[in-house]
């Protein structure tokens, strides 16, 4: 058995956080879902390096833009393209699991990160244009957006609430949920409905460890300066641990009780931004620390590369959890504010997926006017 079989067999679904066209065509995506691959995670910097490299795309883009279409319009009907041919070699997992895992995800625009409005529009946009049962929608878990994360679940829509990176907003995730799927209970209509909780781990460390060192440096205490350098490089396990107690604590309810009887499931907790950007960290520590059942890991490729050569999976995700509480405790007490870096994380998060859409639009742009050109000659 494969490091990525041993991870389904103890509760966790290893997702792969890339795509391209050339996995699809090539057949790489089949070979890795037959290893072991149980889902797809896409954003918007991923489809700009996919769509912007290489001559993959070229014809379409061609073709899209001789027909009239704007860079947004291209842009999204290559990746609506490449996300139907993803859930379609999903789609036996999907069905062989009734649901649990084949799903692949596509994110609303990030320019909507703020309009709840706008985000259930596009989310229900994104659904009926993908035509795929097994597709879920990426939707950023900003406070402006929980609302939109609750009415999409509510319309039965599986959803992916990303970019979520601290434990509080993460509570407010689980109780959109909660509330959409009462609804839905009281409505009569399935409870049933697909989602992941999208939980950034490394993108912690790399955060707090600067604050870190910037304290080691100006520290004039060798004692003081001990005490930090052991808190480098441990907070975001630390912290990722303490959100899966938050979802034990909530999926243990009575509440949830008496709708799992209906066929109701967990909204399952994934592990997203797991590849180690400290190359003084192990290459799995945002791996092999956190495994245990109701889980998902969205794995970059090298990330997925190293788990398949050298992973050692265990049940690991509850090892710790006083050594964890009392890291985050010690945190404080440093003078590192957990909640300022989490506001910091998700302003940063936003802003990087708008980047890479504003980036691949300008991409798409130049490649429409090149064409134009050249048919022009």
């Amino acid at each position: 058995m494969n490091p990525l079989e041993q991870l389904a067999g103890l509760g966790q679904s290893p997702w792969l956080d890339d795509i391209h066209r050339g996995m699809l065509m090539s057949g790489e995506l089949t070979r890795l879902i037959g290893e072991g691959v149980r889902g797809l995670t896409s954003n918007p910097a991923i489809f700009e390096k996919s769509l912007t490299t290489g001559a993959e795309y070229d014809a379409d883009i061609q073709a899209l833009a001789a027909a009239g279409k704007s860079p947004e319009e291209i842009g999204d009907a290559l990746a609506i393209s490449d996300i139907r041919a993803a859930c379609d070699a999903f789609g036996p997992l999907y069905e062989e699991t009734e649901g649990a895992d084949g799903f692949v995800s596509i994110e609303v625009s990030p320019r909507l990160a703020k309009d709840a409005r706008g985000t259930i529009r596009e989310a229900r946009r994104l659904w009926k244009d993908v035509a795929r049962p097994n597709v879920m929608v990426k939707i950023p878990a900003t406070l402006e957006c929980v609302p939109a994360i609750e009415a999409v679940l509510a319309d039965g829509i599986p959803v992916n609430a990303t970019l979520l990176f601290s434990v509080e907003r993460y509570r407010e995730v689980l109780e959109a949920h909660r509330r959409a799927i009462e609804m839905r209970a009281r409505d009569g209509k399935p409870v049933f409905v697909p989602s992941v909780a999208s939980f950034f781990v490394s993108r912690m460390d790399t955060a707090v460890d600067r604050l870190l060192q910037e304290k080691i440096r100006s520290s004039a205490s060798a004692r003081e300066k001990d005490q930090l350098l052991e808190l480098l490089g441990k907070i975001a396990v630390a912290h990722a641990k303490t959100a899966f107690q938050a979802f034990r604590r909530h999926f243990d309810g009575a509440w949830f009780r008496i709708l799992r009887t209906r066929g109701a499931r967990p909204q399952r907790l994934l592990w997203a931004s797991t590849g180690t950007k400290n190359p003084h960290y192990p290459d799995l520590l945002y791996v092999e620390t956190l495994i245990g059942p109701d889980t998902v890991n969205t794995l970059p490729p090298a990330t997925l590369a190293a788990l398949r050569d050298h992973g050692k999976p265990r049940n690991s995700i509850e090892e710790g959890l006083e050594e964890a509480r009392e890291l985050l405790e010690r945190l404080a007490l440093v003078g590192v504010n957990l909640r300022e870096v989490t506001t910091r994380l998700e302003v940063e998060g936003v802003a990087a997926f708008q980047a890479a859409h504003d980036r691949l639009l300008a991409a798409l742009t130049a490649k429409k006017n090149s064409i134009g050109a050249s048919l022009a000659r």
